[in-house]
């Protein structure tokens, strides 16, 4: 019975022989209650269903016990054929309507989507094949309400990131016009930095939308994830000087991974910069790197401020920033590094996620790639 509840074919058959059951039933019973009234108005010359015989016309059947026969035959038949015609046609139209529910109401379902009503679900019945087109379409409607709501967030966060700047260059210029801020070179120079800050976010937004949207091509070759490590290191050893902070490569003796060089030197520069917004002078980086299977773990690790666990979730997110005091200006980031990097890991095959035992406790990110 299993079987059938899963599987719309075997309903499908099992309604067939339904309504031939059915029918063959209702053709059955209707002939036994017509035959006996058939057989005295016709054999007998009793009169009975359909009004009575004339004179003698009993009589003249039962001279001829075939043709009075014939005539008793074909009158039960057609009897029972029109009431199981009836019968069919209404376990039919039964049958039909439990079917052609779920395909009506995810065709209504699917309009009022098309119109911009992502909140619509259908009602999942059973486990057949109907039951998990269904459930897909429910998936499908989450993931466009899902893609929605990211769109309208992400319209917020790139508006509240141009404000910022905007608004500060605007500022400088009022008031340089209206004489209230005298021209120096500090003040050009506060301009420029703005500048550049816009600069930045709109190529930063360019990177993300290429990298999300796939237009980009992966040179994956056998590559040393040490050699990697290092020139990350040295690109980013002048600001890791700065804040006095040291960082460590612990990549050695590692096997060859699959990977585009130039992307993964992209996503440890994303990570170990991400480190070095959020660890406090004097502090310490490793990047440590193991195998795992039949993939090689990289973990980017510091001693910094910690993670939330209810950040946890979001650290990927666009624009995501655990704290929130820590603006593009001053060191934070736009919270677009993570994201870029999360996606070009998967577009490797691998995964990566973030760990922290809490805030004050550092933070640790990993991310997986296949070996060579």
């Amino acid at each position: 019975m299993t079987y059938f509840r899963n599987h719309l074919a075997a309903k499908l058959l099992l309604s067939y022989l339904a309504v031939i059951l059915i029918s063959g039933v209702v053709i059955f019973t209707v002939s036994r209650l017509s035959i006996p009234a058939a057989y005295n108005r016709h054999m007998l010359g009793v009169p009975g269903m359909g009004g009575g015989q004339g004179p003698g016309q009993g009589a003249g059947m039962m001279g001829d016990p075939l043709r009075s026969f014939r005539v008793i035959f074909y009158e039960a038949l057609t009897y029972a054929g029109m009431v199981s015609v009836i019968f069919t046609i209404a376990v039919s139209i039964y049958f039909s309507r439990r079917i052609v529910a779920p395909l009506t109401q995810m065709m209504k379902a699917s309009q009022r989507i098309s119109e911009g009503h992502y909140d619509e679900r259908v009602q999942v019945k059973g486990n057949d094949e109907l039951g998990q087109l269904g459930e897909r379409f429910n998936k499908m409607a989450f993931e466009l309400e899902q893609t929605e709501t990211r769109r309208r967030q992400l319209i917020g966060d790139v508006s509240h990131e141009l404000r910022t700047p905007l608004t500060s260059i605007k500022g400088s210029m009022e008031g340089l016009v209206d004489g209230v801020l005298s021209p120096s070179p500090e003040l050009f120079s506060q301009i420029q930095k703005e500048t550049d800050r816009l600069n930045r976010l709109v190529d930063d937004l360019q990177e993300l939308s290429r990298i999300e949207s796939g237009a980009y091509q992966l040179q994956i070759q056998p590559a040393e994830l040490e050699k990697l490590a290092l020139m990350t290191v040295k690109r980013l050893s002048p600001e890791a000087a700065r804040k006095g902070i040291t960082i460590y490569s612990r990549m050695e003796n590692l096997p060859a991974v699959l990977a585009d060089e130039d992307r993964i030197v992209q996503v440890l520069t994303n990570l170990v910069a991400n480190a070095l917004h959020y660890t406090p002078e004097h502090g310490e980086i490793d990047i440590l790197g193991t195998k795992s299977g039949d993939f090689v773990q990289v973990s980017v690790i510091d001693n910094g401020m910690g993670i939330g666990p209810e950040h946890i979730p979001h650290v990927f997110d666009r624009f995501y920033r655990v704290d929130l005091s820590r603006s593009r200006a001053n060191g934070g980031g736009s919270g677009i590094g993570l994201t870029v990097s999360k996606s070009l890991v998967e577009a490797h095959g691998g995964r990566i996620w973030a760990e922290s035992q809490g805030e004050g406790k550092g933070s640790k990110f990993s991310f997986t790639l296949p070996l060579a």
